[in-house]
């Protein structure tokens, strides 16, 4: 093999698919990164066998061939050199990469690319096809409602419900559920349900470009969801299980409906969030109806014992009476950062059932947030 390209180009790919390379495997070629010449593009591959991706590079191939080099070395050395013309050579008798750029050399070893695991994406003609800007908002929506503990594993994924005119994504943890949908013009004939690693879908959101398209594909077999990029792909392992439904936990009344600034409210949790730190991250909120028709204020507050506390008032729109209600602030903080309309609906129903964030005017985009019971 040997391959010449520019060096910012190779430092963009390499870090494209080093967060698919294993930290901590049996295997130590899962520790590489795979390089290989493909349609006179280099390609790299990386995979932990859960996630696996491919980016290509645009590049000048004198010569093909493969090989797998150490991620971490291989790309510490790129980044390092400045931003000329990378050239590589690859030594097959002894598996060793020599690279050149300007006045740099380096040689390091790898291993036989013939040990690497192969990352396919099947070829289909009639691919599902999503705006990647869409796809980008719905897993901002979603992804970090979705559980970390590992106890139960489908809560780790997101639910991915593929439908003929509609592509909702569902995550929930016990504590939150967000729920976010988007049409489509061609979606499958049959409702297709999925449940993708949250991590997955993480890597992807970090991955999509400006790329006006992204193809969705789903194997026959129900165990593996492709993402086809123009210059990348993603391949996940699906997670087994069956996922809560979600739509019987998604109150239908409410009593009272409060309507605020996105950004003001937002600024005003994080302030809580600093005093509720230290009080198990307990958030105080009060709605107080004026007496005007349709106006009131939202009273947002945090005690730490040990420290202080804070009050911040706001100029809202009430419908319904009024109401005291606690929440998580980093669990209503992380709702709000990822409402991008200019006003948010918070609605309500007593202190002890969920409350419900919506866009005003905007998506179609909901999430349910569990309250906190406070000792009065």
């Amino acid at each position: 093999m040997k391959v010449s390209c520019m060096q910012e180009n190779l430092a963009r790919g390499l870090s494209i698919v080093g967060r698919a390379v294993a930290t901590r495997s049996t295997l130590p070629v899962l520790s590489n990164i795979l390089i290989s010449t493909e349609e006179s593009r280099l390609k790299l591959s990386a995979t932990n066998l859960e996630i696996g991706i491919n980016c290509r590079v645009g590049a000048k191939v004198e010569r093909e061939g493969a090989t797998t080099i150490p991620a971490r070395l291989l790309t510490d050395f790129v980044n390092s050199l400045p931003p000329e013309r990378v050239d590589l050579e690859l030594i097959t008798r002894t598996q060793t990469l020599n690279i050149k750029c300007g006045r740099f050399e380096a040689n390091i070893k790898g291993i036989d690319a013939q040990e690497f695991p192969l990352i396919l994406i099947p070829e289909e003609n009639d691919p599902i096809q999503i705006q990647a800007d869409s796809l980008r908002q719905m897993i901002d929506r979603v992804a970090f409602a979705a559980a970390t503990d590992e106890s139960r594993p489908v809560l780790t994924g997101v639910l991915a419900e593929l439908g003929a005119e509609k592509f909702t994504f569902a995550a929930a943890d016990s504590y939150r559920l967000s729920v976010s949908s988007m049409p489509l013009t061609h979606g499958p004939e049959g409702q297709v349900s999925v449940i993708v690693p949250a991590r997955a879908l993480q890597e992807l959101r970090r991955i999509v470009g400006e790329e006006e398209m992204v193809q969705v594909l789903v194997s026959p077999n129900r165990n593996q969801i492709f993402f086809r990029l123009e210059s990348a792909e993603l391949v996940s392992q699906l997670v087994e299980g069956t996922f809560p439904d979600y739509r019987q936990i998604i109150p239908t009344k409410h009593s009272t409906r409060t309507v605020a600034g996105t950004a003001d409210l937002l600024k005003a949790v994080r302030m809580a969030a600093i005093f509720a730190r230290d009080a198990a991250n307990i958030c105080h909120l009060q709605v107080v109806p004026n007496g005007e028709e349709g106006l009131g204020r939202l009273i947002i507050a945090a005690t730490s014992s040990e420290y202080g506390d804070n009050v911040s008032e706001l100029d809202v729109r009430v419908e319904g009476g009024s109401i005291e209600i606690a929440f998580n602030a980093r669990y209503l903080q992380e709702a709000l950062s990822a409402i991008d309309t200019a006003e948010v609906a918070l609605e309500t129903r007593d202190p002890s059932s969920p409350g419900v964030l919506r866009p005003v005017g905007g998506p179609e985009f909901v999430h349910i947030i569990m309250p906190m019971q406070v000792a009065r």
